[in-house]
């Protein structure tokens, strides 16, 4: 418990010693306050932050968050031990004020921000990994509370604000382990069905990137105006946006070799015009 400092000071400081009391008493509960958040609160949110797997950029910002909001309560806490309630209800007051007022300027700045916390939380995307919004594509290369920064494959670095990302549907083909690529192939009606798929199927396992579990499945997918439409599925794994064009354009250059070797044809769309044409002499 602490000393009552009014018996002390009241004979030096005479009138003045009840204010000198309040700030003691605030001092000193502000700096136990704040060093018991610090020693208990930041550790505990650090360890659970690692426990999710967080990565150190993104801790960072989180226990910066963390080390302010530790400052507002120890800052709060001490006006009421140090028996100054009417001051911290004023000051409440006008943060509150300042806060509406801060919260109607910096609207996307805050929703950004909010954004940014859930991609931490949630992890759709981690740094390194090819992610697709929109019409648009790139490798991640940072990511923080306010914006996340893609490479394109132009090589243009491309700054998205956090709540674009969240509020648009996100794909992210490199999540998981493996990724399934669809390779159509378009033949002609007068083909035949079974040797170009046994074409399609030999050239998928004679292509390295190509897992063999799952085995690539070819199935009849369209019979379109001018051609017969076989599609591949196949699998790769640990995808990333160079073995997935690699493999994809590798396979389909094979499959398009064979078909030239074998006469399977790979028929252009054809249109028939009807009218009449007149000349004049």
């Amino acid at each position: 418990m602490m000393v009552d400092p009014l018996p002390i000071l009241e004979p030096v400081l005479g009138d003045y010693a009840g204010m000198a009391t309040q700030v003691i008493y605030f001092v000193v509960s502000f700096l136990v306050i704040y060093l018991l958040g610090k020693a208990v609160a930041i550790p505990i949110v650090t360890k659970l932050m690692r426990a999710r797997g967080l990565e150190e950029h993104a801790r960072k910002p989180i226990k910066k968050v963390l080390s302010l909001a530790v400052i507002f309560v120890a800052i709060a806490l001490a006006f009421g031990f140090a028996g100054l309630g009417n001051i911290l209800l004023a000051l409440a007051t006008i943060a509150a004020a300042a806060t509406l007022a801060i919260g109607f300027a910096l609207q996307e700045v805050i929703k950004n921000f909010v954004s940014g916390i859930f991609i931490f939380i949630e992890k759709p995307f981690k740094i390194g990994d090819w992610i697709i919004w929109g019409d648009n594509s790139g490798v991640v290369e940072d990511i923080s509370l306010r914006v996340t920064r893609l490479r394109t494959f132009d090589n243009e670095l491309v700054t998205v604000p956090n709540s674009v990302l969240t509020d648009t549907e996100l794909i992210n083909p490199v999540a998981k382990d493996k990724l399934r690529i669809k390779c159509p192939f378009g033949i002609a009606y007068d083909d035949d069905i079974n040797k170009a798929t046994k074409i399609i199927l030999e050239e998928a396992e004679k292509n390295e990137g190509i897992m063999s579990d799952p085995e690539p499945i070819v199935r009849l997918t369209d019979l379109a105006n001018s051609y017969v439409e076989l599609q591949c599925n196949i699998w790769v794994a640990e995808p990333n946006r160079r073995t997935f064009m690699k493999v994809k354009s590798d396979y389909t250059k094979a499959v398009k070799e064979r078909f030239d070797e074998e006469d399977i044809t790979i028929p252009f769309p054809q249109r028939e015009l009807s009218g009449e044409i007149t000349t004049q002499n």
